[in-house]
């Protein structure tokens, strides 16, 4: 390699970052070196005790990290306690291999299921193969992945980060991440913006650079400098880091510099991420993701003991609004308590709102929880249904809410709900895009193949369309339309979605200052200017040029 090389990947998290490059710990050895020759029943234990401890060290993860982060830890810990991981293990160790080659091919059947099921299945692969390793690592006694804690500022360079290594990384010492694979709604992408670190992905080439050189990654550009011009680099970091001092002095609320207001809000899962949110500059929470309340709930929840839960959340909010979302399950999302059919594609399937097809009184009973809860919150409380398809849908799911005296929503996450947002809002009192899973069934491109990673770029003009078609619809209608995806936490991305009719945004708590701090410092003329031009191109790159442009650069 010469002495100085340039790459470029999808920018996802902006800022800049440099140091020397350090890499994650590589895996254990595939060599099936158990722990001994044990009887079955004895190699099932072991099994049990590795696969626990992996689930409840995501759970301690997740438990101190919130917004999205704690969704992938939590979703990712279902994963290591999965009881058809563990049915598998079993058959095999029965079939006289020992527990760490049992292990290991019973993840290569699972990932292989996954793979055929496509869609978010497939992106599961990856957690999949993490926990595998983790497991194997307590079994063997060896040392897990993971990512080695540097001396000084460094760069974090890897083909992939699994959700446990990013979640844990420290943005004082990792000032920056680049990795070969991954899109914009990746894991890493997730977990990076939440932290605050600088994120390049899908960057071809980056095995070749060693530990320990220098390297610049610019979040905003896309581009991975290996041995930049040193003072070049550090004018680049001092830039970023005047930025940030400028983001972090905004105290809200969310308006554009020439007072067009903007509703800036949070997503939560529980209790601890809802106190997180109650102490940042947000105007209430824009998604309150249920269903990872109960992921490890064996049987469905009564009535109070939901209201319990959501009563908690609604009160630290105090008088602002919060936005509930019914049970996302299904998918990547399995509860114990929902009946799970065997589905081809899963991602496609019984999910969302749809699991009311099967089991309505699942959902009517989540509705009379969320109303009882609401009967004594001091704030608004709004419901939205993930997963609607169909302006019946909507119409059926609006009549419920309503008959409980809430304020009825749902979530544009497919293309027919955007095709036919007007016809939601008739039988609706708002919508909520959520870009992510809109990016992904619009361009038919699974969000984690690196070679799609520009197909599920939430800057696609098809996708910006989609959202101006629903946000034209709410404004006719003079019906909100917020976006609750992970492009509302792109800054520049954010003054678009504003220039295209959205009338709030919802994103991590860590990311609300930055996103409100770039609507401030732009009118909306600028933003709508921005839209237009970002709509007109047909590439995500050309979108995000033309929009950077109008917005001043």
């Amino acid at each position: 390699m010469q002495p100085s090389a340039r790459y470029t990947g999808t920018p996802v998290v902006p800022g800049a970052g440099y140091g020397p490059v350090v890499r994650p710990a590589p895996v254990v050895a595939d060599d099936p070196v158990g722990p001994g020759a044990v009887e079955p029943d004895e190699a099932l234990i072991r099994f049990a005790v590795a696969s626990e401890s992996v689930a409840q060290r995501l759970e301690q993860l997740s438990s101190v990290s919130g917004g999205a982060t704690a969704e992938v830890l939590a979703a990712t810990a279902a994963l290591a306690r999965d009881r058809g991981l563990a049915a598998f293990v079993r058959r095999h160790v029965e079939c006289g291999a020992d527990v760490v080659a049992a292990t290991r091919a019973a993840v290569a059947e699972l990932s292989e299921m996954f793979r055929a099921a496509g869609g978010v299945m497939a992106e599961r692969v990856a957690d999949l193969t993490d926990v595998r390793d983790r497991i194997v690592a307590g079994l063997t006694g060896r040392p897990g992945p993971g990512v080695p804690v540097p001396d000084e500022p460094s760069v974090l360079l890897a083909h992939d980060l699994a959700p446990v290594d990013t979640a844990a990384l420290d943005p004082a010492l990792i000032v920056a991440i680049a990795t070969e694979v991954g899109g914009p709604t990746s894991h890493t992408a997730i977990i990076a913006r939440q932290l605050g670190i600088p994120c390049v992905v899908a960057v071809t080439g980056l095995a070749d650079v060693a530990t320990g050189r220098l390297v610049l990654v610019d979040g905003d550009t896309g581009e991975v400098i290996v041995e930049p011009d040193a003072d070049a680099a550090r004018s680049r970091v001092r830039d970023d880091r005047a930025s940030r001092e400028q983001v972090a002095a905004w105290r809200g609320p969310g308006r554009t510099r020439d007072g067009h207001p903007v509703e800036v809000l949070a997503n939560v899962q529980d209790l601890e991420s809802s106190r997180l949110a109650a102490l940042a500059p947000v105007e209430g929470v824009g998604l309150f993701r249920t269903e990872l309340c109960f992921l490890d709930s064996a049987s469905e929840p009564s009535v109070e003991a939901q209201a319990a839960v959501y009563a908690k959340v609604l009160s630290v909010m105090g008088s602002r609004k919060v936005v509930v979302r019914t049970l996302d399950a299904g998918s990547d999302k399995p509860l114990c308590f929902v009946r799970h059919r065997e589905e081809a594609n899963p991602a496609l399937g019984v999910r969302g709102l749809r699991i009311a097809r099967d089991d309505p009184g699942i959902l009517s009973r989540q509705l009379d929880a969320i109303a009882l809860a609401a009967s004594g919150a001091p704030g608004p409380v709004w419901v939205m249904a993930p997963m609607v398809s169909t302006v019946a849908e909507a119409a059926g799911f609006g009549a419920a809410v309503r008959q409980r005296g809430l304020v009825a929503g749902a979530m544009v996450e497919v293309p027919s709900a955007a095709l036919r947002a007007a016809g939601l809002l008739e039988h609706l009192d708002f919508v909520s895009i959520g870009t992510n899973d809109l990016s992904q069934y619009a361009l038919a491109a699974d969000r984690m193949a690196p070679t799609l990673s520009d197909l599920t770029d939430p800057w696609q003009p098809a996708l910006l369309q989609l959202v101006s078609m629903t946000a034209e619809a709410g404004l006719q209608a003079g019906k909100p339309v917020g976006v609750c995806g992970e492009a509302a936490a792109d800054p520049v991305l954010s003054c678009v979605l504003v220039g295209l009719g959205v009338t709030s945004l919802s994103v991590a708590t860590s990311a609300a200052a930055a996103v409100g701090a770039r609507l401030a410092a732009v009118t909306h003329q600028q933003c709508a200017a921005a839209a237009e031009a970002a709509v007109a191109c047909d590439s995500a790159e050309a979108a995000r040029a033309a929009a950077l442009r109008a917005l001043g650069g």
